[in-house]
């Protein structure tokens, strides 16, 4: 009895503690993202050339050190080449840590209220989905590394509109280019999507964007469960509610199905802030940053109005308008889950891909981790428990001086 209650006081504490250790990692700014910029071009052979600029300044150099490198999420494995355009980077290379990165190794070290300015240049294949939606259209999805630590206060995505028939959402074009320009929060999210004609570039049917995220699944949702069970499970295997829990979220068949999320969306015609008009397409206010959005609502494909029969067959991401009401949209956002056990296998004519759904695809889609950050994925969280690598340490330490404490006093 008495080898049962030692070995069950170090994981009480530890899950006793874990709030507190929750609150004091949220509490904690390391750094702030001031400019995010991806230019876009596309070549002959339908691969992207994406050069990536972004202005990272350091806000806290003391909790964990300065800035030495980070991680840049890329849409998957299949990229062409890596290339450093700025003297801030020394080195960047390919990452499979929980996803697919650029691992970008700085010159110096960063300190406080410094501002590294990161850029490269990244081609990238099986990006594109020929025949997607519309015979004859190939479209690219395409959402840039977010970040769950780390405030953006400007993403610009810049995609050469030559040859394109149009984009989801809508935007301003400019020199020749699509532009999009918006403020992203903490883990906060922005989608892109591109139409061209088949015959645009030379898009090539086995290199689809759905088939390199499939490959992807197929080694990192396995690794993710291995390391549950490792480092999440093990410690508070004791608490039967938690074992419950895991059970139900590890009903995996192997595969993955389609999960659509249907929000409605209501903007305001002018911004609230100045009286500037919306522009189409625009969330905020390009002149007072205020946001247009009046109210968001997640609803089911039921909830939508009969006479908005064709908004309940958009089963691609995108913000589509409804016809009978001015200012209001349905935004559809596309996810891959794991399959339940039990359920059959998609064929390949019924899956869709999570190239829009990713950092920039792979990666929401296979595993927790998001799309960049100064470290990797023990320390921003990979699995969301509030559980850090360092915290574990501690309690181990904290444990081993229990069993000696206890061990003097028998």
């Amino acid at each position: 009895m008495k080898r049962y209650a030692r070995a069950l006081l170090p994981a009480l504490f530890l899950f006793l503690l874990l709030p507190l250790l929750q609150t004091q990692a949220r509490a904690a700014e390391l750094d702030e993202i001031l400019r995010y910029e991806i230019t876009v071009d596309v070549n002959d052979d339908a691969t992207l050339r994406m050069v990536y600029h972004i202005d990272w300044k350091v806000l806290d150099s003391t909790s964990q050190g300065p800035l030495t490198w980070v991680e840049i999420g890329i849409p998957n494995s299949r990229y062409v080449s890596m290339t450093p355009r700025s003297p801030a980077v020394r080195e960047i290379g390919y990452s499979s840590s929980g996803g697919s990165y650029a691992r970008v190794d700085l010159d110096r070290e960063y300190h406080a209220g410094e501002v590294a300015q990161i850029e490269f240049e990244l081609v990238q294949d099986y990006m594109y989905q020929v025949d997607a939606e519309t015979e004859g259209e190939t479209v690219y999805r395409f959402t840039p590394a977010w970040f769950d630590d780390i405030r953006v206060d400007e993403l610009t995505i810049r995609w050469n509109s030559d040859r394109a028939l149009g984009t989801l959402p809508g935007c301003e074009a400019s020199g020749g280019y699509y532009i999009w320009t918006t403020p992203l929060g903490k883990g906060e999210r922005f989608d892109v999507t591109v139409t061209y004609p088949n015959d645009a570039f030379g898009f090539d049917l086995s290199k689809s964007a759905e088939d390199a995220v499939e490959e992807e699944d197929s080694f990192y949702l396995p690794f993710a469960l291995l390391m549950i069970l490792c480092f999440v499970i093990g410690p508070i295997s004791f608490i039967s509610a938690v074992i419950a829990g895991f059970n139900k979220t590890a009903n995996f068949a192997g595969g993955t199905e389609k999960k659509i999320t249907r929000t409605k969306v209501v903007y305001y015609p002018s911004c609230q802030g100045c009286g500037a008009p919306r522009p189409d397409g625009a969330n905020n206010c390009a002149y007072c940053g205020r946001s247009f959005i009046k109210s968001e609502e997640v609803i089911k494909e039921e909830d939508i109005p009969r006479e908005e029969a064709a908004l309940r067959k958009k089963t691609a991401d995108g913000l589509y308008r409804y016809a009978s009401s001015p200012d209001t949209y349905i935004r559809v956002h596309v996810t891959h889950v794991p399959a339940a056990r039990g359920a059959s296998s998609s064929s390949r004519g019924a899956r869709s891909s999570c190239a829009h759904s990713s950092c920039a695809c792979a990666c929401a889609c296979a595993c927790a981790c998001a799309g960049g950050g100064r470290a990797g994925c023990s320390t921003k969280d990979f699995y969301r428990t509030g559980l850090k690598l360092r915290y574990l340490a501690a309690a181990d330490k904290t444990r081993s001086a229990l069993d000696k404490r206890r061990d003097n006093l028998v």
